[in-house]
């Protein structure tokens, strides 16, 4: 895997290459569906002795095109290449999606970049996927524009399980309900939260559960359902069974949402350093407890059950 984030560096170094075949998307999340697609662009590439690429993008397009879309992300831009990097693609070509880049319509996007740039021979669609000025084309407009410019245009099969079609959509609506489980599934990985431990007000060291308050590394990171989870904690590159708190505080009477961690049999200063942590089960929901000692004793028996499911570590 070569990652191409300059497009002319690409045009200069691999010239002589007989051409792509390429799929495009954002690619939020890079699970199971998208695994599915990129499975079948490299059997494509495979058949016709070409290359494997994915063209991919940073920020959100949406983001470029409404300064106020916050849309919830399953991946930082670090995550995102990191597991693109593991799959069996070629290149994996990033570019800031700008205002230029969105004003062009589908036929000059595919006659100017993949074309003229990239030298794409074959074009892979996702099944749901358009580009293009506002999305203004589809499928068939895409084949008929290849046509014109020696590009084939082929669309991918849907990842299906059941009734379900895998998309990143699909797992938002997961997390959002608490599913951890069926997500990490579809995920093919456990679902991770990354920020910088700040200094919060300390309540939990009070009652014998100190915690560490993350700072999301990006704020519009989708977050797992409000309660509480049992979880993996990598700080310094070492891991440590935890639970995590997902929620306000209103035994307290505190509204903010907050993401507390308690590492189990961990002693030190966790202020400014940066943690991530891996979403493995979901121990239940936020409750409004009737004083701290409530609280406490609940929290005895969250700590007894996420470290019983942690066991596997």
């Amino acid at each position: 895997m070569e990652f191409i984030d300059d497009i002319a560096k690409y045009q200069t170094s691999h010239a002589c290459e007989e051409g792509l075949v390429l799929t495009i998307g954002f690619f939020d999340g890079v699970h199971a569906g998208h695994r599915f697609l990129l499975d079948q662009l490299k059997a494509f590439a495979d058949e016709e002795h070409l290359k494997a690429a994915v063209f991919t993008f940073w920020p959100h397009p949406r983001i470029t095109l409404d300064e106020h879309y916050k849309p919830d992300l399953l991946n930082t831009i670090g995550e995102k290449r990191e597991l693109l990097g593991s799959a069996p693609i070629d290149y994996c070509i990033f570019t800031q999606f700008t205002m230029d880049l969105a004003d062009l319509c589908a036929y000059d996007f595919m006659k100017k970049v993949l074309k003229e740039q990239l030298n794409v021979k074959h074009l892979v669609i996702g099944y749901d996927h358009r580009f293009g000025r506002n999305r203004e084309e589809g499928f068939e407009d895409y084949v008929r524009y290849g046509q014109e410019l020696g590009i084939k245009v082929s669309q991918a099969d849907p990842y299906t399980d059941g009734n379900y079609t895998i998309s990143s959509t699909f797992i938002r609506k997961l997390l959002s309900v608490g599913e951890i489980h069926m997500a990490n599934h579809y995920l093919g990985y456990p679902y991770s939260i990354t920020g910088t431990v700040m200094e919060g007000q300390q309540l939990g060291r009070t009652i014998g559960f100190p915690t560490a308050n993350l700072k999301l590394e990006i704020p519009n990171k989708c977050l797992p359902k409000i309660g509480v989870y049992a979880v993996m904690a990598e700080v310094s590159g070492k891991r440590y069974k935890a639970m995590m708190y997902i929620g306000t505080r209103p035994t307290t009477e505190v509204i903010d949402l907050t993401i507390e961690v308690h590492l189990f049999d961990f002693t030190g200063d966790l202020y400014g350093q940066r943690m991530t942590v891996y979403v493995e089960d979901r121990l239940r929901n936020q409750h409004q407890f009737d004083g701290l000692e409530s609280l406490k004793k609940q929290l005895h028996k969250d700590a007894l059950m996420a470290r019983n499911l942690l066991k596997r570590f």
